[in-house]
């Protein structure tokens, strides 16, 4: 039997990249008894039953699985900001941080457009990331700034791009490999971004190997899926002051005794940080309040 990716679904088929091949393929029998639900992203094993057609025997153990939309064996999530033009935004920034940490994944900042902005500005910002432990590339399609250490940390990977518009997502792609933007947004153009789509993925090869994901609904900074007690843990500089709490049902919002607010205090979490989780906080108190 030969290995392979699932790179995209259509209807009941399912398109699978060995190498630089891709054939179209069925799901055996029982998996469909089974009601198994077959991702983008799956590792499969198949038997080629013609020339480009095959059957999908077996479905290889998922490492990991984005929710929204549905993705499996996605390894890391690019969040790409710009920095000015729009100027760079520290609490959507935490937004998007919030979905990729509840889904488990490796996590790169990118901030883009370096050679547009002034720099000690955009280093204050970054410096609040960098010092929770979060790895961040300054970039520019312009000077070439970070794009061969974006590339390397690209190879043999599934990567999640996500970030809001005008971050230069496209002209990124482009620089990382060109023509990738092309596609990319022809499939955006064909699922309708911002419609109600977000289940619909597609993984875009790059030459030196791995894929980018096209996931629209990554771009949705909801969190339906997200409890109030969860979201400190998406939060890791709260979540590491959080066992000092003197309350385990701490929400570190108007509890007393709350080592989170207490470090915010002592300056050891920045405030804007802070500010942000109680922003979303807040949030999911509303949504919850409005479903009942």
């Amino acid at each position: 039997m030969l290995t392979g990716v699932v790179i995209k679904t259509y209807s009941s088929y399912y398109y699978v990249q060995t190498g630089e091949k891709v054939i179209m393929g069925t799901l055996r029998g029982r998996f469909k008894k089974e009601r198994f639900s077959l991702l983008v992203g799956d590792e499969v094993e198949y038997i080629l039953t013609g020339e480009g057609k095959g059957v999908i025997e077996n479905i290889l153990p998922r490492r990991s699985m984005l929710i929204r939309p549905m993705v499996a064996n996605v390894d890391q999530v690019v969040i790409t900001f710009a920095a000015v033009n729009p100027d760079i935004n520290p609490t959507l920034i935490d937004r998007f941080l919030v979905l990729a940490e509840s889904s488990d994944m490796d996590i790169l900042i990118i901030i883009n457009k370096t050679d547009l902005a002034d720099i000690a500005q955009v280093a204050s910002i970054a410096a609040i990331y960098r010092d929770i432990g979060y790895h961040l590339i300054f970039t520019s399609t312009k000077t070439g700034e970070g794009i061969a250490e974006l590339h390397a940390r690209l190879c043999d990977r599934i990567t999640v791009f996500a970030g809001p518009s005008g971050a230069g997502k496209s002209s990124l792609l482009n620089a990382l490999q060109p023509g990738l933007a092309l596609i990319t947004g022809e499939v955006s153009q064909k699922i309708g971004r911002g419609k109600h789509t977000t289940r619909y993925a597609e993984l875009l090869p790059l030459a030196a190997g791995g894929f980018v994901v096209d996931t629209p609904g990554f771009g949705l900074t909801e969190f339906s899926d997200i409890g109030e007690k969860e979201l400190a843990y998406s939060f890791l500089d709260l979540a590491r002051k959080a066992p000092g709490c003197k309350f385990n049902t701490c929400l570190h919002h108007k509890e007393p005794q709350c080592a989170v607010k207490q470090a915010v205090a002592d300056g050891e979490i920045a405030r804007e940080r802070y500010d942000s989780y109680l922003d979303i906080l807040r949030e999911i108190q509303d949504t919850k309040k409005g479903g009942r």
